[in-house]
């Protein structure tokens, strides 16, 4: 049944007059005759009764009159729907992080989203960098904050922050009340490290930094997120190499410093599929890009 159809006969109903209802359409009296000849024909029931004294509703008409507007709203508001889709006015957009990415600018970015495009409606779930990598990959998430990773096909990756790693040590440590560190002091430090399965770049990469200063770390512990390895070296467990931004988290029992020298920087990415194109996920990236650009100026 043809939405054409339907709305010729809706507005025929309610002007009960073919030349009335014809004006309306902007369509001439004899298309509009043959169009409900035609749907009259397709449903198997006579919808108006014709007399000299004019045009009326059967029973028929009557039934299917109320449902016909409720398909017409319902068809309008689908298009309506759509288009604000495309234009990116809303819409729903499932975003992957890594836990560290909360203190970087990112709740700032996704309250400015918001409040910029009330009808989008935004899920989140952390999860490590390869996870939301498999997540675009089967169209699970339209966006992913990663570390630094291997790009697979089809995926698009925009660089939004790097900064330094620091030093994390317990309050009462020998070394906290140091200025800066040179890497090569913590050789003999247990250190709580980020598990090589949930971030195996990661864990390479301070890795490399120990190695580049001349000795193999001794992990002690390896976890799945940034906050076990913040609440570990809080109760003395061991030390840790970590990005700067994990200064914001505000642990208490523990101190954050500078490494001397030139050092590897971690990195958070926004990743997304290259298609389909999505509107929405290069406006929420414009977020943040700015949110993320303003906490690293802060900080």
């Amino acid at each position: 049944m043809e939405l054409r159809l339907l709305n010729y006969f809706a507005t025929l109903a309610e002007e009960l007059h073919f030349s009335r209802a014809a004006q309306r359409l902007s369509i001439s009296q004899p298309p509009l005759s043959v169009a409900i000849r035609q749907l009259e024909e397709e449903i198997g029931a006579a919808l108006f009764e014709r007399s000299s004294k004019g045009v009326r509703l059967t029973a028929a008409g009557a039934h299917l009159l109320p449902r016909a507007r409720q398909l017409l709203a319902l068809a309008g508001q689908a298009v309506q729907e759509t288009r604000d889709v495309g234009q990116g006015v809303s819409g729903h957009l499932r975003l992957g992080f890594v836990g560290s990415a909360l203190y970087r600018g990112v709740p700032q970015a996704l309250a400015h989203f918001q409040n910029a495009h009330p009808q989008v409606r935004i899920d989140m779930r952390e999860l490590n960098s390869a996870e939301q990598l498999l997540g675009l990959q089967q169209a699970e998430l339209d966006m992913g904050l990663v570390h630094s990773v291997m790009l697979p096909e089809g995926l698009h990756s925009q660089l939004l922050m790097q900064e330094p790693f620091v030093a994390c040590l317990p309050r009462q440590h020998a070394l906290a009340g140091h200025a800066v560190l040179d890497l090569a002091q913590l050789r003999h430090e247990r250190l709580v490290l980020f598990s090589s399965a949930v971030s195996p770049l990661y864990h390479q990469r301070i890795y490399q930094m120990c190695m580049a200063h001349g000795f193999a770390p001794e992990v002690r512990h390896e976890v799945r997120h940034w906050l076990s390895v913040l609440s570990l070296v809080s109760l003395g467990q061991g030390s840790a190499i970590v990005p700067a931004a994990l200064q914001r988290v505000g642990m208490p029992d523990v101190v954050f410093i500078p490494l001397m020298g030139e050092q590897p920087q971690s990195e958070l990415l926004a990743v997304w599929r290259s298609q389909p194109d999505n509107p929405l996920v290069h406006k929420l990236l414009l977020s943040l890009q700015s949110a993320v650009q303003a906490v690293a100026q802060g900080a």
